[in-house]
């Protein structure tokens, strides 16, 4: 919050408003409006420095007040008032105490450091990484910040081992299969982490609502299987010009469709569920992305295989 603005008494005129500018001889930084306070400083409303300029120099200030301005007070949400300077474009607005006075100006170029660093905040809690970790922490310090997630990692990943290992027998009949079923599960981790990048945005903008969470679902369903067919079938007939077998083609395409689905389904759902419960999306949401996007793809791939080529 800034000290530094320009108001005028409300009994004041346009000529006698644009001498105080010039006797001021420079004004505050992200100026864009006059603020019109009365004796005790309330604020009786903004008049925007064009309307100066075009009016006579006779007119009440008070005359040329906006109907309706959006203003704080020191007590505000930082992230309400980050959301209202967007939805708004506004470049400055100003900050009431409790009874209405005049006690500071919000500034655009202030509202962008916050946004900065919120998006840096979000990068390294996207990575499992807190936000607080400084660059140049002890290492002890940085390796005990990033023991939680790197945990559920650990433990999410066992499951995905013990879903391959559900499937030895069919692998040790058809090497082919521990050789493709990586590209499955990376291109659904690929998919969903694109899914719940646009989700983690959305979330922190507040455009995702309990009315349309099923709508964006349903987009990021089709989208998923648009490009799960493109891109199966492409991967397919690398299969088989590799191996030489058809099926084994096949079998490939429908699991890397199937997992894209599944990406999308977990790339919704995950950042969703985790902001209903009041954990920030970010943190930990690729973990749990991974996880999915991995069991899921060997899975699918080894389970169709066993039915349709073993």
């Amino acid at each position: 919050m800034s000290r530094e603005w320009v108001a005028v008494p409300d009994t004041d005129t346009v000529g006698g408003t644009l001498d105080e500018l010039r006797r001021r001889g420079e004004l505050p930084p992200q100026t864009d409006h006059v603020y019109v306070v009365d004796a005790r400083q309330v604020l009786r409303g903004l008049v925007p420095l064009p309307a100066l300029l075009v009016r006579d120099p006779s007119t009440a200030i008070a005359s040329l007040v906006l109907d309706e301005a959006v203003t704080f007070t020191p007590t505000s949400d930082v992230n309400d008032a980050v959301n209202a300077f967007e939805r708004y474009d506004l470049i400055s607005a100003p900050v009431l105490d409790g009874r209405g006075k005049l006690v500071g100006r919000l500034t655009v170029d202030t509202v962008m450091d916050v946004l900065r660093d919120e998006s840096n905040l979000q990068a390294l809690r996207t990575a499992g990484l807190r936000g607080d970790e400084d660059l140049f922490a002890a290492p002890l310090t940085s390796a005990r910040n990033r023991w939680p997630w790197l945990g559920v990692n650990l433990a999410t990943a066992f499951v995905a081992t013990r879903v391959i290992g559900h499937f030895e027998g069919e692998i040790q009949q058809m090497a082919s299969l521990a050789t493709l079923m990586p590209i499955v599960a990376s291109i659904g981790g690929n998919t969903g982490n694109q899914t719940m990048a646009l989700m983690i945005r959305a979330l922190a903008t507040d455009q995702v609502q309990a009315a349309n969470a099923r709508q964006l679902l349903r987009k990021e369903l089709w989208v998923s299987i648009l490009n799960g067919s493109v891109w199966g079938l492409l991967v397919g007939a690398c299969a088989v010009v590799l191996y030489a077998r058809l099926g084994l083609g096949l079998v490939m395409s429908g699991a890397v469709v199937l997992n894209l689905v599944v990406a999308a389904t977990a790339g919704v759902l995950i950042p969703i569920g985790l902001h209903s419960a009041g954990r920030d999306p970010a943190q930990g949401g690729s973990v749990l992305l991974t996880f999915v996007t991995d069991a899921m793809g060997f899975f699918l791939f080894l389970a169709l295989a066993r039915v349709f080529l073993l």
